[in-house]
Formats: C-alpha cells, sequence, structure tokens
C-alpha cells in the first residue's frame, strides 16, 4: 500500500485505462474477511503475463456480454419457429434485456483487470482520444472476437437439438437456413428479404453505433454529475438495450466482436454464405461499428467534453501544470472568476505529483 492511501496494482502503480474507477476506493471493502495470500500465490502472479490477464479478461468479458443475447434470440427464434406462445417465452423485451445486463455484468466482472472494453471500436477510440496503449490494441481485439466466437460454440452445444431440427426445417422449406428469422440468425444478424438497399442498412448501423457511442463517452466523462462508477455498466446496458428495442427486427449489429466472432461460428456449421448472404451485407455488420463509435467519440471530444471542468474537479491537470492552467485562464480572461479552481489545484498539487488522480476516465 502506497503512503498516499491509495490502492495500487502490483508493479504497475495504476489500473489499466477503462472502467476502473470504482474500484480505487471500492477494492478495499471486504465483504467475506480474506485469508491469508500465500508467497506461492504471489510469486505465481508475478510471473503470469499481465497482457495474459488483460486479455482473458476481455474475452470473459465478450462471453458475459455475447452469451446471454444470443441465448436470448436463441429462445426466441427456436419457440416462434415452434408456433408455442412466444410472449411467454421470449420477445424482443427480453432479449434488449438479457444485452444489457450481460454488459452490465460484464464489466462488473471483468473490467477491474482489462478497463471493460469488450469492442474493438471502443479499444480503438481509447487509443486515439484517451492514450490506451496502441501496442495492446491487436491483443485486446483478437480477444475480444475469441470471447464473442466462444460464446457461440457454447450456446450452439447448449441448444444444439433445438438448433439443428430448426436447420432441417429451413433447408426444408427455403433450401437455407441463413436468413432473418433462420437458424444461422441466432448467432449473427441478416437483413429483411425486403432490405434490398445497402445504403440503408449502413445508415441505419452508422448512427445507431454512433448513439451507443456518444453514450458510452459520456459516460466515461469523469465531470460528468449524473453518472457515478456504480451506474455506468447499468447505463452501458440500457444504451445497448434500447437500440435494440428500436432496431433489431430491422437488423443490427453494434459490435465487431460480437459479430465476427459469432458469424465465423455460424460459417463453420452454416457454411460460407453466413458472410455472403445479401450481397456480402456482412462487411457492413462488422466494419461499420468502428467509423460510427470514432464519429461518436470525436463528436464529443470535439464538441461536448468541457475540460476546464474535468481539471477543476481534480479529475485531469493542464500538460504544463498549474502554471499553464493559470497562464490559459489569464490569457482567455476568465481568471477572476476560476480563482475557486486554481485554489483548488493548489491544494490538489501534491496527489499531482504523485502521479495519482482522483478519478480516471472509464468505457466498456
Amino acid at each position: 500500500m502506497p503512503e498516499n492511501g491509495h490502492l495500487s496494482r502490483l508493479e504497475t502503480g495504476e489500473l489499466e485505462l477503462g472502467v476502473t474507477d470504482a474500484l480505487q476506493k471500492h477494492a478495499t471493502r471486504h465483504v467475506v474477511p480474506p485469508k491469508p495470500v500465500s508467497q506461492r500465490k504471489l510469486e505465481f502472479e508475478h510471473k503470469r503475463p499481465r497482457i495474459l490477464r488483460e486479455c482473458m479478461a476481455e474475452a470473459t468479458g465478450v462471453f458475459f456480454y455475447v452469451f446471454p443475447g444470443i441465448a436470448a434470440i436463441a429462445q426466441f427464434t427456436v419457440n416462434a419457429e415452434a408456433a408455442l406462445p412466444v410472449p411467454f417465452y421470449s420477445n424482443l423485451l427480453q432479449v434488449g434485456f438479457a444485452f444489457a445486463l450481460g454488459i452490465a455484468l460484464a464489466i462488473i466482472t471483468c473490467a477491474p483487470v482489462s478497463g471493460g472494453h469488450f469492442n474493438p471500436a471502443i479499444t480503438l477510440s481509447l487509443a486515439i482520444w484517451q492514450g490506451f496503449p496502441w501496442k495492446k490494441v491487436p491483443h485486446y481485439i483478437l480477444s475480444q472476437i475469441f470471447g464473442s466466437f466462444i460464446a457461440g460454440l457454447v450456446l450452439l452445444g447448449c441448444y444444439w437439438p433445438e438448433i439443428r431440427a430448426l436447420r432441417d426445417a429451413n433447408i426444408a422449406m427455403h433450401g437455407t437456413a441463413v436468413f432473418n428469422g433462420g437458424a444461422a440468425s441466432i448467432l449473427c444478424s441478416f437483413p429483411n428479404p425486403t432490405q434490398t438497399n445497402q445504403g440503408y442498412l449502413f445508415m441505419q448501423e452508422f448512427f445507431v453505433d454512433s448513439f451507443i457511442g456518444i453514450v458510452i463517452w459520456s459516460c466515461l466523462d469523469p465531470a460528468n454529475p449524473f453518472v457515478t462508477p456504480v451506474s455506468v455498466p447499468f447505463t452501458i446496458g440500457l444504451a445497448y438495450a434500447t437500440m435494440i428495442w428500436g432496431f433489431a427486427a430491422n437488423t443490427i449489429s453494434t459490435n465487431l466482436a460480437r459479430d465476427l466472432g459469432t458469424r465465423i461460428v455460424a460459417a463453420i456449421f452454416f457454411g460460407r454464405e453466413a458472410f455472403t448472404y445479401h450481397n456480402s451485407y456482412s462487411w457492413i455488420a462488422i466494419l461499420v461499428n468502428i467509423p460510427a463509435t470514432i464519429f461518436a467519440t470525436g463528436y464529443y471530444e470535439f464538441l461536448i467534453r468541457d475540460s476546464l471542468q474535468k481539471i477543476s474537479q481534480g479529475h485531469a491537470q493542464h500538460e504544463d501544470g498549474e502554471d499553464g492552467l493559470v497562464r490559459h485562464l489569464t490569457r482567455t480572461g476568465t481568471m477572476d472568476m476560476e480563482q475557486g479552481y486554481t485554489s483548488a489545484l493548489r491544494g490538489n498539487q501534491g496527489s499531482y505529483e504523485n502521479g495519482v488522480e482522483k478519478k480516471r476516465s472509464v468505457a466498456t
């Protein structure tokens, strides 16, 4: 435990950039009295690569997010085809909640280790805007896709008798199981037969993903007074659910890792048509999330973010320190009204010199 009283990760002195703010104080709370840590365990964890922990956390988090979501879709699709009372068993409302709660549980469970990106577009945005190490980006993205791939395999294992029967019925009736409402659509999205214009599909995916991206970035803004670390997982989850309720029947993907990992599983079990269906719609489902999220985060950074408020609350400092901030306030004519800011910064200067921020940016 360092002298300043803040809990630090072994050897790093900080938590990874991501959804980890709550841990700085929450991790000191003991629900159950812990047993003493053995020297053997400490030595094992010391030798274990940090990047391995982070990659496994990203893969596990994506699994936690995708598995309940596609399970709800499986229940909805299988029961619909079996002519069962669908509202009793599943509907799009339940699918939305499954994804929302899956995301919340993924953040709560795995974000303390990796930062809780769970989306290649969020990883890239954090690298662009928040200084996340570029050397870690490929590891994170591959781990996220792997987690989705495993979720698809496990779901097929759980539902295989029902999915196999549905696949056979689809082939007998339509000649394929790859279409919206078919067995393959349990794993990944496909457009409706009437959605022949890819421009509309692109626009829909772009703005759905932008909506989610802006909500995520606002949750990660430490100057946002309406979101606490405890509420961030559920707020981000509800942003996804809101878009599912509004557009799932009209085909959306929202996440490269979520779509690509399960689409690979669909291609293994249902054929390459999983990637080529409907004039290769899959490129929209897989790739549009990245430019849309970068656009959304850039929109927030350039047009909404208030960095002076972020500094004044002790969540960041000027790149030239307190002197640089004073020069800025003087040059912009806000020195008189910002005296409280500079006084507060002087009081926090000691903690800055120790490299400890009161609150860091968070992500999912």
